[in-house]
């Protein structure tokens, strides 16, 4: 693999990695909070909320802390990448819907919303940096 090859996995993966480990902490710090904006949503049934909001963030905090510790990196990867999928089907239903919540993503129950529209964005480049973190970690395997 080329030295720009390997800087770039690298630079994805701790991307990737820290990104999710933030997440994960900031959510898990306040599950409450993350629950009403999961429920905010209108997808799961409301008995599922706090299940959901209980252990996503230490699914996205084990998964992050792998990244940054550079071990099972694709596992992580497609786990962090498939639970992107799942959350940008679920905002683009909220669009779909033409609910105005915020997504809740990086600081529950902040005064400062992120729009369905911003956060589906920023996701697309989310789930690149997994799509390039596997494809990469795969080469330097080989």
């Amino acid at each position: 693999m080329s030295r720009a090859g390997f800087f770039l996995y690298h630079s994805c993966r701790l991307v990737l990695g820290g990104l999710f480990l933030y997440a994960g902490v900031i959510k898990a710090n306040d599950v409450v909070t993350f629950a009403r904006d999961v429920a905010n949503y209108q997808i799961l049934p409301y008995s599922w909320n706090y299940l959901v909001a209980a252990t996503l963030p230490y699914v996205e905090g084990v998964a992050g802390l792998l990244l940054v510790t550079n071990s099972r990196v694709r596992p992580a990867t497609l786990v962090l990448g498939g639970l992107n999928v799942v959350f940008m089907i679920a905002l683009a239903s909220v669009i779909a819907r033409g609910l105005d919540i915020d997504c809740g993503c990086f600081n529950p129950g902040s005064e400062h919303k992120t729009s369905a529209g911003m956060a589906l964005l920023r996701d697309s480049g989310i789930l690149l940096l997994a799509f390039v973190t596997y494809r990469l970690r795969g080469r330097m395997l080989s």
